[in-house]
């Protein structure tokens, strides 16, 4: 039988990063129990990196592992993770009033936000419709993530501190033996002293396996589509397009563009497909902001985004236990707060210091612990 200090249940950004930063210190094994790694939601992101627009907590996750993304550990990856999009926010005419308000809002944040008319905001993003846009501004604060790489760096940094990472390993039964589990997998039997449930849309089923109670995350299918673009129009310098209420969001991805209807549909956890009518409204924004005629889609896909009950990520043991460590919840900025959701976790399986950073941000753990869900 094969002993560990702690088996993660998950191989998608969450368990990958908290097996990157804990394997440093604690023998660790990942179980995944499809073919590929970051199969489901990791695989399937917009790979956007923000610092505003989400909730305190998570955009204080986010100034954190900022500096992870800047400066990766030496060895990590040999390209960049972040690459700079910036984004340009629009409005149509009879949303001004909710235009100004946000406007305000992110410039009391971020001083660097640029306000450009109408004019200005075809000039930089030629593909936007000009009767369209009634007011736009730029925020120089999107970056592309390199998700390939930052998994992959996650991967071969645990590797390389022991970790094991089994995929096509599924869990049968979890039973206590002493201070251990024992679990049956399809793949023969592992002792763990601690699991962690980093299984994403099915983190509930997990913890139910362990006879831990739900704490309510429920998956939402999320669409994107990809469309060419003109001839003429560079990918490459194109920024990312948000509508004001993020009715729609569009993007370079591979020399297409990216659009997604920004949708959040609750449904079952599942391999999820994209459903016909959510196509459709992807590519109605684009024909509605954009002068591009949507006469193929090249690609389309759903991919989930797993929330709890008030939006922020659940990260800490299960209450009155020792044994069951809940890594879920991470919403649309599973792979943005990766870095430092990792290291928090690590912190808190082992019982040690917290990172600088969070001391810094003055974020309190108590602010993600399942027992905010007792009732």
């Amino acid at each position: 039988m094969r002993k560990y200090d702690v088996v993660i249940i998950g191989g998608g950004i969450a368990g990958l990063s908290l097996a990157y930063f804990l394997s440093q210190h604690r023998s660790v094994a990942v179980i995944e129990r499809e073919d590929a790694l970051g199969y489901h939601s990791t695989g399937r992101s917009a790979a956007e990196f923000v610092l505003r627009y989400n909730a305190p907590e998570v955009c204080a996750l986010a100034r954190i592992a900022k500096g992870f993304f800047d400066r990766p550990p030496q060895g990590f990856t040999d390209v960049p993770l972040l690459k700079q999009r910036g984004g340009v926010m629009i409005a149509s005419a009879d949303k001004i009033a909710r235009f100004e308000a946000v406007l305000a809002e992110e410039r009391a944040f971020t001083p660097e936000i640029e306000r450009v008319t109408p004019e200005e905001a075809v000039s930089r993003v030629p593909i936007l419709r000009p009767d369209y846009v009634a007011a736009a501004y730029h925020d120089p604060h999107f970056w592309d993530i390199e998700v390939e790489n930052l998994l992959q760096g996650y991967v071969k940094g645990a590797r390389r501190n022991g970790s094991e990472i089994l995929e096509r390993h599924e869990i049968l039964s979890a039973e206590r033996d002493g201070t251990a589990w024992i679990l049956t997998t399809t793949a023969g039997e592992i002792s763990a002293r601690v699991v962690v449930n980093a299984a994403g849309a099915w983190a509930d089923p997990v913890a139910a396996l362990f006879g831990v109670g739900p704490i309510g995350i429920v998956p939402h299918r999320r669409t994107a589509i990809t469309v060419d673009l003109p001839d003429g129009v560079d990918a490459t310098t194109l920024p990312e397009i948000n509508e004001i209420d993020e009715d729609f969001y569009m993007k370079p991805e591979g020399g297409r563009l990216l659009a997604s209807p920004a949708d959040a549909t609750p449904c079952e956890p599942s391999d999820v497909q994209p459903e016909e009518i959510d196509i459709a409204w992807a590519a109605h924004y684009v024909e509605e902001a954009t002068t591009i005629s949507v006469r193929r889609i090249a690609n389309s896909w759903a991919g989930l985004r797993n929330f709890s009950g008030d939006k922020l990520p659940v990260v800490g043991f299960a209450p009155g236990r020792s044994d069951f460590f809940w890594l879920a919840g991470q919403g649309g900025y599973g792979i943005l707060t990766s870095p430092a959701l990792g290291q928090l976790a690590a912190s808190l399986v082992m019982d040690a210091q917290l990172p600088e950073a969070f001391r810094s941000e003055a974020l309190a753990p108590q602010s993600f612990s399942p027992a905010r869900f007792q009732k």
